[in-house]
């Protein structure tokens, strides 16, 4: 039987679980502004999850001026990588009992 408290509720969450996705989808950082744009948040709300997952230490972000203009890129960090592939493993169970 599946153990559903294996179902991380940090990542659970929908905000959340759709930065954990697009974070690991890349190798390279994300900056703040595309995040924002992909998900279609606003700034305070994906400020509040990217504080979560930061505190979860599931992400890191840095400041960066490569450009001139300041900017905040984000990562998974290898905890958070290991986190989500554990919640991925929960959720490819839960999709084998649906079938």
């Amino acid at each position: 039987m599946i153990d559903f408290s294996q179902l991380d509720r940090t990542i659970h969450e929908k905000g959340r679980l759709s930065i954990m996705t697009l974070l690991a989808s890349r190798a390279d950082a994300w900056a703040f502004q595309d995040l924002k744009a992909q998900l279609e948040m606003s700034d305070g709300n994906l400020i509040t999850h990217l504080r979560t997952l930061e505190k979860a230490e599931f992400i890191s972000g840095e400041k960066s001026t490569g450009d001139g203009r300041p900017q905040t890129l984000y990562v998974l960090t290898t905890a958070g990588r290991a986190a989500f592939l554990a919640y991925l493993g929960v959720l490819e169970q839960i999709l084998g009992l649906g079938k």
